[in-house]
């Protein structure tokens, strides 16, 4: 992701349904963030803007963490990835963020896009079966829907989103949502 550069940008479906829409708007915000911090260096994703510590690093970090810890790991029941696993049971709440100083920046679009990734697969195995009504159990015992998975996600993107947009603006200037000419390579099938 260090170059965003293909065609077009995705937008959710006018007329679909309920499945299509929500996972349109969901790459729709996806895609927005990718292009608030794509084609920076390290020091572009570790600036913050005034007294906030958050950065665009920070985020990348901390959206890849939601994306596999819901995804991969509550929806599919799979085993975390690393470095997911061994923060499980050591780090204390934040350090995805606090951490993500001492990552590189192609290490951390790779770890936000495989994340993606793993989610991607994981909602087309679920919607392949049943669909958006399909119910699973989350780590502390409650029951939900995939629906209110994807829509806590869009919603999570959409909060972040806003927080990348301010601070992209401190780096660089970058501003808007919609780029003309630019995409992002993961379109809803």
């Amino acid at each position: 992701m260090t170059h965003v550069d293909v065609v077009g940008f995705p937008e959710p479906p006018a007329i679909a349904g309920e499945a299509e829409t929500l996972l349109g708007s969901l790459e729709r915000q996806r895609a927005t963030f990718a292009w608030k911090c794509a084609d920076l260096d390290e020091a572009g994703l570790r600036m913050s803007v005034g007294t906030s510590t958050m950065t665009l690093g920070g985020l990348l970090k901390h959206l890849a963490y939601l994306e596999d810890v819901n995804f991969t790991g509550d929806l599919a029941g799979a085993e975390l990835p690393q470095p997911w696993q061994d923060m499980e049971r050591v780090a204390e709440p934040g350090w995805e963020w606090r951490s993500a100083a001492d990552d590189d920046a192609a290490a951390l679009y790779a770890l936000w896009e495989q994340a993606i990734d793993r989610s991607r697969r994981a909602v087309t195995d679920v919607l392949l079966t049943t669909g958006v009504d399909t119910v699973y159990t989350a780590p502390d015992g409650s029951l939900l829907t995939l629906r209110r998975l994807l829509v806590d996600m869009i919603e999570e993107y959409a909060r972040h989103t806003g927080h990348a947009d301010l601070i992209r603006e401190a780096v660089d200037g970058r501003v808007g949502e919609d780029p003309p000419g630019v995409a992002y390579p993961y379109q809803v099938a």
